[in-house]
């Protein structure tokens, strides 16, 4: 038997801007991160700035059920 994880549950973080076409170079589409997170420590829904290949720049990319 394997151990329990406990609170820590793995999330999948999405760009906001979705199909933005800014830029003909770049591809278009839906960019997802997936990593995870402490449900005790944060509650709420997790906002990051990473760099998002669509936007070419780096954005906030909010956690999705």
């Amino acid at each position: 038997m394997g151990k329990n994880k406990g609170a820590r549950i793995i999330i999948t973080l999405e760009c906001e801007c979705r199909n933005y076409k800014n830029d003909k170079k770049r591809k278009y589409g839906i960019f997802r991160y997936t990593t995870s997170k402490n449900k005790r420590n944060t509650p709420n829904r997790l906002e990051i700035r990473k760099f998002c290949p669509c936007c070419n720049n780096h954005s906030i990319f909010k956690e999705i059920k």
